[in-house]
């Protein structure tokens, strides 16, 4: 497709969860929102390799995309069924556009990190808004698991593709994860997503984005992530010395059932307990952190503490059950906004726990009704910023 796409928006998605199993991202659980799209995804595939069209995929049909999905084969008999195709989760967003994949944005020690960049299938109608707005999207699994790709499944891939149709770019982006002996923290998954949006700011012009309209998203950790994308300044945490003077502008952001601060422990204690214990500090602090830098680390890294009357607007949306990450944090970053100014802005889903879990009921909003408050939101602040823009001398 040829493209002189330029329409100047870029919207950063963080998404994160505050444990390795316990907050799996919003992908990982079957998304009843993706089970349509499984199918076609499965049946697609099963017209592709069917070749005697017994219904069944064999491995002498396509040996090299057997080796790919014999991981399917739950009863090990040989053959994939269209139930276990469904199984198999796309690496990338399916879309229409354009798309840029496994962009290298930065060097680091551990290796490469990449992102993934995709494009609208139309052109802006206007040649003023010919640098398009892009959402940066930061993956969930509690600092320590998951990887970009999980913007191809469930409520994200909804998302995006629903942003993808209304003129946005979609940026999906890795950091470098938490683990045991790799001497890294929370801070150093904040810096690599910060170098990824100043790597998409710096090359903004053959990229066909507006790197004074970035817009951020994530959920769990990655909501974090998100949270201080949005809310601290370009220059702050510096990572890469090549992209650490790039300017850009971030508009707006969505954080699902993200953390807003560290240093108040009470926030992820859902039910009260006494005995309740820090669960985070491991991945705060790096082995050899001095004891003294504990409460600065905590605070550097909760975004309730960079709100001010000039940032940008946040919605949070949050479950009243997740004990993950507990609808504490919600409230709190409301009463912080509130007393500061702030544009924020919260919904609460009933009956939702983490990753939008059913918990005794139906949640409410429902998951299509979440999706589409996001996808607006983000739309209303669009409109809101070009709006700003056109009346400003």
């Amino acid at each position: 497709m040829t493209r002189r796409l330029t329409l100047g928006l870029l919207l950063v998605i963080a998404v994160g969860t505050p444990g390795v199993t316990a907050a799996a991202q919003d992908g990982d659980p079957a998304a009843d929102d993706g089970d349509r799209a499984s199918l076609d995804r499965a049946t697609r595939l099963m017209r592709r390799f069917d070749q005697d069209g017994n219904g069944a995929f064999e491995k002498q049909e396509n040996a090299a995309a057997w080796k790919r999905l014999q991981k399917l084969d739950a009863n090990r008999d040989g053959t994939l069924s269209l139930d276990e195709l469904r199984r198999e989760r796309p690496a990338y967003l399916q879309t229409d556009g354009e798309r840029r994949l496994d962009v290298v944005y930065k060097q680091t020690p551990q290796g490469a990190l990449q992102l993934d960049l995709y494009y609208p299938d139309r052109l802006p109608a206007a040649p003023s808004e010919s640098a398009l707005p892009v959402v940066v999207y930061t993956h969930g699994g509690g600092w320590a698991a998951g990887s970009r790709r999980g913007a191809a499944n469930g409520s994200f891939a909804a998302v995006f593709s629903k942003l993808l149709d209304r003129g946005f770019a979609v940026a999906s982006v890795d950091y470098r994860l938490v683990r045991p002996n790799r001497g890294l923290a929370i801070r150093d998954c904040v810096i690599d997503s910060k170098d990824a949006v100043r790597y998409l700011a710096k090359n903004a012009g053959p990229l066909d984005l507006d790197a004074k309209r970035f817009f951020l998203m994530g959920d769990s950790a990655g909501g974090q992530i998100a949270q201080m994308l949005l809310l601290s300044p370009p220059e702050s945490l510096p990572g890469d010395e090549e992209l650490a003077a790039v300017p850009y502008t971030t508009v707006a952001g969505v954080s699902w059932y993200g953390p807003s601060d560290f240093e108040r422990t009470d926030l992820f204690n859902h039910d009260d307990r006494p005995d309740f214990r820090d669960r985070f500090a491991a991945r705060l602090l790096k082995p050899d952190a001095d004891p003294a830098d504990k409460l600065a680390i905590y605070r550097e890294m909760s975004p309730a503490n960079l709100l001010t009357g000039e940032s940008p607007p946040l919605l949070m949306i949050q479950g009243d059950q997740d004990t993950t990450i507990p609808v504490k944090h919600a409230y709190y970053m409301k009463r912080q906004a509130e007393a500061v100014g702030a544009p924020v802005e919260i919904l609460i889903v009933e009956n939702a726990g983490h990753n939008w879990r059913a918990v005794g009921a139906e949640i409410k909003p429902s998951r299509e009704e979440i999706v589409e408050r996001t996808v607006q939101f983000f739309v209303e602040q669009l409109a809101a910023s070009r709006q700003a823009e056109a009346g400003s001398p």
